[in-house]
């Protein structure tokens, strides 16, 4: 099966006043039709910086440098700003992580609704909005027909996610990106609206592409888990490959990292030393040996290439055959999320 998102050894720069800044740097994945990957990783990583090249939305001072970007059989990166127009919205969503900064506050949800389905679907303005009404209902708004006068400010966080999710679903795109959709919701509505996105993928048949820093996000949805860090994928596997026997440090360090019901009330929960580098002043050799414990002279001096190690699981690290990089772990994908 081909894939239906290929990007390919991606590198990305930003131009300041002073420097040219590498945001990302050597990224390669896949995503397949109907498949969820999920991309993890601290704050500054390059998740967001990644996803928003492929949506061509790296504005004025970002550009990618190397590397392709294949949809279809087509070179986002070498496409008409026309073409990026017409493949946004129609064939690749995006969610964004603040659903209140993404709607116009001006415009009712009905206004802005309407827009898009006109644009995408050739609709006339009765038709879009009936249209919308559907959709509103599909994402469980009630009301749907009453939400449609209302400014984005009287809505809830969890229903203004829900309008964003039935706009970016509405012409049923091939790929959605969702970037950070539940971080700013409560639990109760974090699991509505991941059971929603669900249901609505197992519909539609779109793939989904989850950026998160959340573990229990990525182990609730994802099929295979991407890991990022300063930049760079280091570690990707299907997802419960990665929580059984994850392989690199920082991968181990993450999972050591989340909480479980079994913690004594005073046991401390782990946490990886240091912080991700600038990207003005990344370390050489292996951009994770100044925060990691196994770190040899060979990771000063040396970056190490993602390589495989079986089948779909590859990582970045010169020790990826060592025994005690091996997770001693016996927990399966749902206990380590506990």
């Amino acid at each position: 099966m081909r894939p239906l998102l290929e990007v390919d050894h991606v590198k990305i720069a930003f131009e300041s006043e002073k420097e040219e800044v590498i945001s990302v740097e050597e990224v390669s994945f896949n995503v397949n039709p109907g498949e969820t990957i999920g991309i993890v990783g601290e704050s500054g990583c390059g998740k967001s910086v990644t996803s928003l090249s492929i949506m061509g939305l790296l504005g004025k001072n970002g550009k990618i440098k190397k590397g392709q970007i294949l949809f279809g059989q087509e070179d986002l990166t070498k496409v008409s700003v026309q073409r990026l127009r017409e493949i946004r919205g129609n064939e690749i969503s995006m969610i964004f992580q603040e659903p209140m900064t993404s709607l116009n506050p001006v415009f009712t949800i009905g206004n802005q609704m309407v827009e898009g389905i006109k644009l995408h679907l050739k609709m006339n303005t009765k038709d879009a909005s009936e249209f919308a009404i559907e959709m509103l209902k599909k994402v469980g708004i009630p009301s749907a027909r009453d939400i449609m006068k209302e400014y984005p400010h009287a809505l809830s966080g969890g229903m203004r996610q829900r309008v964003m999710i039935s706009m970016a679903l509405a012409c049923k795109p091939k790929l959605l990106i969702a970037d950070e959709p539940t971080t700013a919701l409560d639990v109760t509505i974090q699991a509505q609206i991941l059971q929603l996105m669900k249901t609505l993928q197992k519909d539609s048949e779109t793939a989904i592409m989850l950026i998160t820093h959340d573990l229990g996000v990525i182990a609730e949805i994802a099929d295979r888990v991407i890991v990022m860090y300063a930049g760079q994928v280091v570690e990707e596997a299907d997802v419960f490959t990665l929580f059984k026997v994850p392989k690199h440090p920082y991968t181990q360090g993450l999972m050591a990292s989340i909480p479980h019901l079994d913690y004594d009330e005073e046991q401390r929960l782990d946490s990886i030393p240091g912080s991700v580098p600038s990207l003005q002043n990344m370390p050489r050799g292996c951009r994770f040996h100044t925060r990691c414990p196994h770190a040899t002279q060979r990771c000063l001096q040396e970056q190490p290439g993602l390589e495989q190690i079986q089948d779909g699981h590859k990582v970045r690290c010169w020790l990826r055959e060592e025994e005690y990089l091996s997770s001693d772990s016996s927990k399966t994908k749902e206990e380590s999320v506990k």
